[in-house]
């Protein structure tokens, strides 16, 4: 089942290309007068300020046609613009000691079972408590291509999504499994509660995924500024007016199941954004990471790593189920 039109056919201004320092667009006629800040700080893949994107271009770090421009640069059809990010700075973020579930250590690269509620890297108004605070203190060797802000950190999922996330110990393994990652070829399989019941046992949603234009926070499926999404769901049970999904990331867009299932009209129960967080114990979305598999940037083994769904959760299906 596929839920929209070839995204091949959609006339978007999309990343062309996206390695490990470099982010190139060729600008769509949509975007033509455009200011340069805008469009960049609207075509990023992960939410960035529109002030950290005008240092990046009177830091030179943004070209248009291979030269460097200001931040009031209008636009025209066919620019090619490239980001560089910056270099990694040395960080003065503060290692704490907060308690890590370790699914897997090695020299090279660590997964964890994040928690519900914990958020994966500081940003304004969580400067403290993340992810890489406490990898900073577990691990000691992370690298830093994210930049100052994300050491180690390769993907990302919610806030209030538990689950597995795997972070690199060194550059080169970031850049292995970076690579990957563009590829789509690491496993990403999520346990999501939703509403209403499915009317197939298995689907694919096919479908951009861009900013939504009212509230750069959110997202929305658009054909503006968007770039290809692709979810793929399988129902594990049924409780009437709810559905137990398994569902495998094809693409890693910022909230992409959330985004798909409320486009499908099946938001995720608990989903305080995106569904209807009423009428659940649960704080935050019924969402789990439960298997993750990737090549190991080392010995080229394939490793597969899963993580049971957390209490909370359990007892929303526990709850569904006695009805």
């Amino acid at each position: 089942m596929i839920l929209n039109k070839d995204v091949n056919e959609l006339a978007v201004s999309g990343a062309l290309e996206e390695e490990r320092d470099v982010t190139e667009w060729m600008v769509a006629a949509e975007n033509a007068r455009e200011r340069i800040d805008k469009y960049i700080t609207e075509s990023w893949e992960e939410e960035v300020s529109r002030s950290q994107v005008q240092l990046w271009i009177s830091g030179g770090h943004v070209t248009v046609n291979g030269a460097p421009v200001k931040a009031n640069y209008k636009l025209y059809e066919g620019d090619k613009v490239a980001v560089t990010v910056p270099e990694a700075e040395v960080t003065d973020l503060i290692a704490e000691n907060i308690p890590l579930e370790v699914v897997y250590e090695d020299s090279d690269v660590i997964v964890v079972n994040k928690p519900r509620g914990m958020v994966v890297h500081p940003a304004v108004g969580h400067p403290s408590g993340t992810l890489v605070n406490a990898l900073m203190y577990h691990c000691k060797d992370l690298s830093g291509i994210n930049g100052e802000i994300r050491p180690g950190i390769v993907h990302r999922i919610d806030k209030d999504t538990s689950g597995l996330i795997m972070a690199a110990k060194n550059d080169a393994s970031h850049a292995s499994l970076a690579a990957q990652l563009k590829e789509h070829s690491v496993t990403r399989r999520y346990i999501a509660v939703v509403h209403g019941n499915l009317s197939h046992d298995k689907g694919t949603v096919d479908a951009p995924i861009g900013r939504d234009p009212h509230d750069r926070k959110l997202y929305v499926v658009t054909e503006k500024n968007s770039k290809r999404s692709v979810t793929h769901f399988t129902v594990m049970e049924r409780f009437g007016d709810c559905t137990l999904l398994e569902l495998q990331l094809e693409t890693g867009r910022t909230h992409q199941i959330r985004v798909h299932m409320k486009f499908i009209g099946h938001p995720l129960v608990g989903d305080p954004i995106y569904g209807r967080s009423k009428g659940t114990t649960m704080t935050g979305q019924a969402l789990h990471a439960a298997v993750l598999g990737f090549v190991h940037p080392s010995t080229g083994e394939y490793k597969e790593f899963s993580a049971p769904v957390p209490a909370d959760m359990e007892e929303v299906l526990y709850t569904l189920r006695s009805k």
